[in-house]
């Protein structure tokens, strides 16, 4: 195949393939569509790659190919990368989506003043945390994370305090939850 005509209606075919490709991950990726469109990607790698081998002449179909080829790949590392973070439950548009679907459920509202008071300070601490990030539209962090965080800054409040006890706290600071401490009077 050297006909340039031919080439060149190849290479508007695969053009037009990968439009049609990047719209069909847009719409796996929104959550409109349940299956991501791999069989269709899988077809046009392999026809992408016989391309690659043909010997092509003409410099400007040359070049044309190799912006396709280009462009293609980026694409796909970039819908490697999205699917990662969704089959690792951190792609933000599915986790509002799930977040959103949870809260539509029919729930029983609690009573204001019904919550047991908290034990553990610690618990109390990660309540009143994920409260302020909550309130603040955010991802509150799991409870090990707060954990660790504490016990990585225990040497700098007691350098800060000495012997004294402390309390811990929960402010937001320009829209973000931050954790404060002050010594107990």
């Amino acid at each position: 195949m050297s006909g340039r005509g031919q080439i060149t209606e190849l290479l508007n075919q695969l053009e037009a393939d990968l439009k049609e490709m990047e719209f069909a991950y847009d719409q796996y990726f929104l959550g409109l569509e349940k299956r991501s469109p791999d069989p269709k990607r899988l077809q046009f790698t392999k026809r992408l790659r016989k391309m690659v081998t043909l010997y092509i002449p003409q410099t400007d179909l040359r070049f044309r190919l190799q912006s396709l080829t280009s462009r293609f790949n980026s694409y796909a590392g970039y819908w490697d990368r999205i699917q990662r973070l969704i089959d690792e439950g951190k792609y933000e548009r599915h986790t509002s989506r799930i977040k959103r679907f949870a809260s539509s459920k029919l729930t029983v509202p609690a009573q204001p003043g019904t919550q047991e008071p908290v034990a553990d300070p610690l618990d109390r601490l990660y309540q009143e945390l994920v409260n302020a990030h909550q309130s603040c539209q955010l991802r509150p962090p799991n409870r090990d994370q707060v954990a660790s965080f504490l016990a990585k800054q225990k040497e700098a409040i007691q350098q800060k305090f000495g012997d004294k006890q402390v309390d811990f706290f929960v402010v937001t600071v320009e829209g973000k939850p931050k954790i404060k401490v002050r010594a107990r009077s």
